[in-house]
């Protein structure tokens, strides 16, 4: 089925749908932090013109909870079978928008972690080692 907007307009549509973050991913950590009685993390705090999805303000940390999908993480094997050129330049462009935040966090003496969706629902134990360290 084609498209009945033309690209320019379906690009001003998309540009507008800003996302909120991956609220399952954030959940099931906040769930980690709250069994492992993880203290002092705030959300929505802007650091660089980004916000981390969690900040440990007195260690300096800004940790970014990562879907293995969107992301580009390699544990999945499952990609899109359809419109493969338009997911892999979003994957892409996604992980370059990654690098260039956690350039500008890491440019402001903080230190950036990334932890994929699915070490979290693994509860790995090298995560939560690290989460009790902070």
């Amino acid at each position: 089925m084609s498209d009945t907007i033309s690209p320019k307009k379906r690009s001003e549509i998309m540009k507008a749908n800003k996302p909120k973050g991956n609220k399952s991913t954030e959940q099931k950590l906040i769930k980690l932090f709250k069994e492992f009685s993880i203290k002092g993390w705030r959300r929505n705090y802007k650091i660089a013109n980004a916000f981390p999805d969690f900040v440990f303000l007195k260690k300096k940390v800004a940790i970014f909870a990562d879907g293995c999908f969107w992301h580009g993480h390699n544990c999945r094997t499952l990609r899109p079978k359809t419109n493969r050129k338009y997911w892999d330049e979003k994957i892409k462009k996604n992980r370059e928008r990654d690098k260039d935040i956690k350039e500008r966090i890491e440019a402001k003496g903080w230190k950036v972690v990334r932890i994929w969706e699915c070490e979290i629902e693994k509860k790995n134990n090298d995560l939560i080692e690290f989460l009790n360290k902070i």
